[in-house]
């Protein structure tokens, strides 16, 4: 497809920043289209209606999405939405907050992976139910951790000599692999590795990450 239904979305406020990663569903046209209406409905929930706390901005931003799209939350045909993780830093508490919408976060601390889970549940799509809420995760920074925020794209690519998925296992292997290495070292591996795998397949899908480490 000549555009993506990925993006990321960033922003510094204050003491803060804020990073997200969208998968949105649908590809092409579509899901270009829902990457402009999450993208907007990021830009007004954070930078005019001041919401920084990560649960309640993907709460806001489903309200947000659900609206434009007219859709109902009982209904079965509606298929348009989005998967996320969205973190957010304090420089001055140096506290990572985290939500996500079926995208988890993975966090890489003196040498192992730990993995902070999503609800299971996405932005906009009719399987939200109603008053149903995301959840907030704190984490307590420390110099050297890093961060990855992702799509499923990596992980549900075919390849290999069997033409298999390479699995959400084999990503978690592969970044305790390259730890060692700065983050655009990581990046040309990572595409080298998919560049490999893919082989002569087709790519499935749009592919979005985005690592960060902190470094004071």
């Amino acid at each position: 497809d000549i555009v993506s239904g990925d993006f990321y979305w960033l922003h510094i406020s204050d003491s803060k920043q804020f990073i997200t990663a969208v998968d949105c569903t649908g590809h092409g046209v579509p899901g270009a289209f829902m990457s402009l209406i999450g993208h907007n409905s990021l830009n007004k929930i954070v930078k005019e209606y001041g919401f920084t706390e990560p649960a309640a901005i993907l709460d806001q931003l489903n309200d947000e999405v659900s609206g434009t799209l007219a859709q109902q939350s009982d209904s079965d045909e509606v298929k348009d939405g989005m998967d996320l993780s969205l973190i957010v830093y304090d420089f001055k508490t140096r506290e990572m907050q985290y939500a996500g919408a079926y995208n988890a976060l993975y966090l890489i601390r003196d040498g192992e992976l730990s993995e902070t889970k999503a609800d299971r549940f996405s932005i906009g799509l009719s399987s939200i139910k109603v008053g149903q809420k995301f959840t907030n995760h704190t984490i307590k920074v420390k110099k050297g951790d890093a961060f990855y925020l992702f799509s499923d794209g990596y992980a549900d690519q075919f390849g290999g000599i069997h033409g298999k998925k390479f699995k959400t296992r084999n990503v978690k292997e592969l970044l305790l692999s390259i730890q060692h290495m700065s983050m655009n070292e990581q990046k040309e591996h990572l595409d080298k590795i998919m560049e490999e795998w893919r082989g002569d397949l087709s790519q499935i899908d749009d592919i979005l990450f985005i690592g960060m480490r902190i470094t004071t």
